[in-house]
Formats: C-alpha cells, sequence, structure tokens
C-alpha cells in the first residue's frame, strides 16, 4: 500500500466525518489521488488513522457530488470530469451564487460589505488582466465571503458540502470564466450593484455573465 495520506490529529476536537472528507478531497483537488485511483476503504482508514465507518461515510458524500464514483461489488474510484459535468457544475455554481449574493446583501454587516468590495475589487482587476485562473481564484475568494454573509447556517453548509466538486470541475476550466472574461465590464457594474446593496440587479448581473438567465 502506498500512503498517499498523513494521519488525522484525533485530539484537535474536530467533527471526525467531516475532516475525513475534507482530508480526502483535499487529495483529489490537489492531485494526490488522481482520477481513475481505486480507493479502498480499508487502505484510507489506515493512512489517515481512523475506523472505515468515516471513511465510507465520506466516500458516499463524495459521490453525491460526482468526484467519486462508485460501482458495487467491483470498484470504487476517483472520476474523471467530462465538459457535460463541468458545464452542470458552472449552470448550478451560477444559480447558487446568485443566490448567494441576494441573501447576503440583505443580510451583511458594513464591516462584511466592505470585505466583499475588497474582494470584488480583485475580481475586477483579474477580469481586466485577462487570465481565467486568476478570475476564479478571485471570483471563488469572493464568494466564500459572500456565503458566510449569509449567516444562514444551512445554506453555507450546502455550499460548503459542494465546493470541492466547484472547485474541482471548474478550476482550469477556461469556459466557466471565457464568456464573464468577454463581457469584463460587466465585473463593474456587478461592485457598483454589491455596495448599494442592489440584490435584484446583483443577481441578474452575475447570472447574465455566466449565460444563464
Amino acid at each position: 500500500m502506498t500512503v498517499l495520506l498523513a494521519p488525522i490529529d484525533l485530539s484537535t476536537g474536530t467533527i471526525l466525518s467531516d475532516e475525513v472528507y475534507s482530508r480526502i478531497g483535499a487529495a483529489i483537488l490537489d492531485g494526490t489521488l488522481v482520477a481513475g485511483a481505486h480507493l479502498r476503504d480499508t487502505d484510507l482508514a489506515l493512512q489517515l488513522g481512523v475506523s472505515r465507518t468515516p471513511v465510507r461515510e465520506a466516500l458516499q458524500r463524495l459521490e453525491r457530488f460526482g468526484l467519486v464514483e462508485v460501482a458495487v461489488g467491483r470498484y470504487t474510484r476517483v472520476s474523471e470530469p467530462d465538459d457535460r459535468l463541468r458545464e452542470e457544475t458552472g449552470v448550478f455554481t451560477a444559480y447558487l451564487m446568485g443566490n448567494a449574493l441576494r441573501m447576503a446583501l440583505s443580510e451583511a454587516s458594513e464591516e462584511e460589505l466592505d470585505g466583499i468590495l475588497h474582494a470584488a475589487d480583485a475580481v475586477v482587476d483579474s477580469a481586466r488582466a485577462g487570465v481565467p485562473l486568476l478570475v476564479f481564484e478571485a471570483s471563488a475568494a469572493m464568494f466564500e465571503l459572500v456565503t458566510l454573509a449569509t449567516h444562514n447556517g444551512v445554506f453555507i453548509g450546502v455550499v460548503r458540502e459542494a465546493g470541492l466538486a466547484i472547485q474541482r470541475n471548474l478550476r482550469g476550466w477556461t469556459p466557466f470564466v471565457a464568456g464573464p472574461l468577454a463581457r469584463a465590464d460587466d465585473y463593474l457594474t456587478l461592485r457598483a450593484q454589491i455596495a448599494a446593496r442592489d440584490a435584484d440587479g446583483a443577481e441578474r448581473t452575475l447570472r447574465t455573465l455566466h449565460g444563464v438567465g
């Protein structure tokens, strides 16, 4: 057995199932566990220093968001995202983040809004630079703040659960930001609408940027 994952420190008080999920998910994102790699719960449990139960739970959660594929009795392995999955993830993300903006702009404190605007400035700068990966990274950082500013525990949990799939399926996939880059000035409009707490306008602009309505 090749050891790929470091043991989890069980003394930190973190929720074990969440930590196992995050650890395996991160290994998929950074390529430690490559597409097609077979995932055996016994091996992963031994590497992480935990029982098989939280590993099985983590693999089930990863399967729900398409990072892992399972053929019962045959294999459990890291999936290979195709263009259809990436496109579906892109549409899902655009709608999800539009809803996040709508919620956050009615709930965010002035301090939180300032932080979001600072992050929005980075998105505008990256769009002007025309570098797709910079746009993706800056947008991800901004929407992490937007999500927290919703102050809605259920919504934050959903985004956190889906975040691994969004990162894996869209990071580095140029078509997700190709449309927005062609309309880079719309990022300035979005920034102004966020500053004005114009939830309707911000949601509409975001969806227009990504061509989803």
